[in-house]
């Protein structure tokens, strides 16, 4: 018998959502949230919806607007079509927010001020609600009227420059990370201020940049920098960590390695491991030699102790240098390719793969969600909305529109 009791519905259940962002940063934040058992409304513009939808290949066979990308970021929604822009859809906007709990946008600024839609005038007319704010750089300051895009944000929050090969150009991380993070930090940011409504009785507004979300995330490289500036034994120019490549700031060996016929990472996090590695590698006169007896002393003389791991790990394959690493509790790990990733047994067994089902009924696989709870059931997995699929559902079921107001509204272009 469990240790606790067990919730009938998930987490979420009973709050309302209403994700009008397009793209990553917001509809992530909102995929999240419909994870959790939220109800969450994509509002979409009628005839295109999110530009996401149209980012292919590859897209479900045989729909054109269910594209990889929008899958990533959308399931478990309903979708709305409307346009705001208008007076008719401006006011059931307003009577749809009167039902929900969050608002997650993306406006830009000119387009939201013109809307009345700028976070004072939502709390104003909507004190109950959660509003939530993303966009390039915030609502203050002397960018905030700018777009923000990933990867210029990759650029412009010294994320590139500490990534990549020494030598040579900086690169982006393979995702839209700066994304993604805001999307975390959305989400979490969020539930915080549910609950702090619970007690208080108000709503709030959340301001979040993706500027600032990719800063904040580079922790102990930024960090590492604020602490050698503070010092003042170095021109501001000297304290810029540089770059690694795939290797690590602060400790060595830390990085990945050419084994005789692949690729292997081996992570060393503390000197029992350095002497565990030497012993399995059958380089006992490394793990005795006092000059790399402890981490600060291995990365002060990284430049010349780095090759000679190097050659150590020529000497075997990745198969055998598994086995040995395996065996001393050295921590290490092969680089796999997505099609290993989405075969191997751990990433089955933690349900790491969603299957649902298209509109014709054919099985979809998703990625899915890593938060696994005890205590109460997760919401089940469903296939991100085709545009528009429940606009007819929610305008009747939330907004009790009749059938020949539906109807009018959809020969106006409005839904």
């Amino acid at each position: 018998m469990m240790p606790w009791a067990a919730d009938a519905v998930p987490l979420l259940h009973g709050v309302r959502v209403l994700d009008a962002s397009r793209v990553l940063a917001g509809p992530f934040c909102g995929q999240l949230l419909a994870d959790l058992g939220a109800t969450v409304i994509k509002l979409e513009r009628p005839g295109g919806g999110d530009d996401t939808r149209g980012w292919g290949p590859p897209y479900v066979p045989g729909f054109n607007d269910l594209s990889a990308y929008f899958l990533s970021c959308n399931r478990g929604k309903q979708s709305l079509t409307l346009d705001i822009a208008t007076p008719e859809g401006h006011d059931l906007f307003h009577r749809l927010l009167a039902q929900c709990d969050v608002l997650i946008e993306n406006f830009r600024t000119d387009s939201a001020e013109k809307l009345g839609l700028t976070p004072p005038e939502l709390l104003a007319k909507h004190p109950h609600l959660v509003v939530c704010s993303i966009s390039g750089f915030g609502r203050t300051g002397p960018m905030k009227d700018i777009p923000g895009y990933d990867f210029a944000i990759q650029a412009l929050s010294g994320l590139m420059s500490i990534t990549g090969p020494p030598e040579g150009p900086p690169y982006k991380v393979g995702v839209a990370v700066a994304d993604i993070l805001t999307g975390l930090y959305a989400s979490y940011s969020i539930l915080a201020a549910l609950h702090a409504r619970a007690r208080t009785g108000h709503g709030y507004a959340i301001d979040l940049a993706l500027l600032d979300c990719a800063l904040a995330a580079q922790v102990n490289v930024a960090q590492a920098f604020l602490t050698e500036a503070a010092s003042g034994q170095k021109p501001l120019d000297e304290c810029v960590p540089p770059r690694q490549g795939n290797a690590h700031l602060q400790i060595v060996p830390y990085q990945l390695f050419a084994t005789a016929d692949g690729w292997l990472v081996v992570n060393v996090g503390n000197d029992s491991q350095w002497r565990a590695f030497c012993t399995a590698a059958e380089a006992d006169e490394l793990g005795h030699d006092p000059r790399y007896a402890t981490n600060r002393s291995r990365v002060e003389r990284r430049a010349e102790l780095v090759p000679q791991v190097e050659a150590i790990l020529k000497r075997f394959s990745t198969a055998e240098w598994v086995r040995r690493l395996s065996a001393a509790n050295v921590p290490h790990a092969e680089v796999r390719t997505y099609a290993e990733v989405f075969r191997d047994p751990q990433t089955l067994a933690r349900g790491m793969k969603w299957t649902v089902r298209d509109p014709a009924g054919r099985p979809v696989d998703l990625i899915g969600n890593p938060i696994h709870l005890h205590g109460a059931p997760a919401a089940s997995p469903r296939m991100p909305p085709r545009l528009g699929e429940q606009t007819e559902v929610i305008l009747t079921q939330v907004l009790g529109l009749t059938a020949d107001t539906i109807s009018q509204l959809r020969q106006k272009g409005i839904v």
